[in-house]
């Protein structure tokens, strides 16, 4: 009985121990993940242009290649090794590997994540325009009207308008959820970082990336919205669905219909 007692208190005294650890913050993920995400972006980049110039270095010119191609295998080139680089490198140093489940990819697809990206595209319409007119009263110096550089213009050919709307509309979305809604926000709540705080978080950096003031305003807010999704549903898929959605929007605006804005006020 005396033995049983001592493993029972043994038990008990683990149990304990684990606990704590468990609802323990990390708070210092706050800076070391968004940092992993950023470099693994920006070291993509450099990896890229670098590659680039090496080869016209040793005397391939693309100068006879079509500008749509280019951007397309570019824009994959960057996505594929900033996604890379930012789950390999944890695993490479501390053997910490990325779940499907940590993702938000455990599943496939439902009809609720079609029919709840409606809902959120207009409340992310409504918070970026709210954020928007907020920041143009305390800071009115600053300009929200930038032209956007998406990398394709100048188009003529019907392929040229395929491989930007592959890019735009289908690989950018999923690689950017990928990495921000997916891997980022998903690693911040593994660490029991405050859900808020890892949705700010989140899409401050999703934000300072697109540079822009106008873009960074809107992609926080858009990033917000994905994140309550991600949060609500569990999935991946409602994010990247309005993702899609939104630079479907925007390509159509920008290629298909250029005049489009130029008309609703008429």
């Amino acid at each position: 009985m005396l033995q049983n007692y001592s493993k029972s208190a043994s038990i008990e005294i683990e149990a304990n121990d684990v606990k704590p650890r468990t609802n323990h913050r990390n708070w210092w993920m706050i800076l070391v993940l968004p940092s992993l995400v950023f470099v693994g972006f920006f070291t993509a980049e450099l990896i890229v242009t670098y590659a680039v110039i090496l080869l016209k270095y040793l005397g391939i010119s693309f100068s006879s290649t079509n500008e749509s191609i280019l951007n397309t295998i570019y824009s994959a080139a960057i996505y594929v090794i900033a996604i890379a680089i930012t789950a390999g490198l944890p695993w490479l140093i501390k053997k910490h590997k990325t779940s499907r489940e940590e993702l938000g990819l455990a599943r496939l697809p439902s009809w609720m994540d079609i029919i709840i990206t409606p809902a959120g595209l207009i409340i992310y319409l409504l918070l970026s325009s709210a954020l928007s007119l907020a920041l143009a009263k305390f800071f009115p110096g600053i300009d929200l009207q930038q032209a956007q550089n998406v990398g394709f213009s100048e188009m003529s050919q019907k392929y040229e308008y395929i491989l930007a709307f592959i890019t735009l509309v289908i690989v950018a979305p999923v690689a950017e959820e990928i990495l921000f809604r997916g891997y980022l926000f998903g690693k911040l709540k593994k660490y029991n970082i405050p859900i808020w705080l890892a949705m700010v978080v989140t899409s401050a950096l999703f934000g300072a990336i697109h540079g822009q003031w106008d873009l960074a305003i809107d992609t926080f807010a858009l990033s917000m919205v994905m994140c309550s999704l991600r949060q609500i549903t569990g999935s991946l898929w409602p994010p990247i669905l309005l993702h899609m959605t939104k630079n479907g929007i925007a390509y159509y605006i920008l290629f298909i219909n250029p005049i489009f804005l130029t008309t609703l006020g008429k």
